[in-house]
């Protein structure tokens, strides 16, 4: 008997790792989001900067694709920060039913 409670403790424990171990990942695709929002900005800033050496209409047919990978890696951006938002918050739900339905887990998560 002792010993099925103690395998089945360690199956509960074992669970709640992989949950958070799936969040940490959730949390490094939204640094990873963070940094893909990141770079339209710093083309924007070097268009800026750079913009007296040249006219713009002379150049426009650089600058509509930029200004499109530029929508497009903000787009991107945003749905990786989105979507691992929404990851986290289930993984929170998740860890929250583990902690109500078993107290050998609870006492050790906040």
């Amino acid at each position: 008997m002792g010993n099925e409670k103690s395998e089945f403790d360690a199956i509960v424990i074992n669970e709640a790792q992989l949950i958070l171990a799936e969040k940490r990942t959730s949390l490094a695709v939204m640094r990873t989001g963070i940094a893909v929002l990141a770079l339209p900005l710093s083309i924007l800033s070097l268009l800026i900067v750079t913009s007296k050496a040249y006219d713009i209409t002379r150049v426009l047919h650089f600058v509509i694709p930029v200004a499109l990978l530029n929508f497009l890696l903000i787009v991107f951006g945003a749905y990786l920060v989105v979507h691992s938002f929404i990851r986290m918050h289930h993984h929170d739900r998740l860890i929250q039913e583990i902690k109500m339905k078993y107290s050998v887990i609870g006492e050790f998560i906040d």
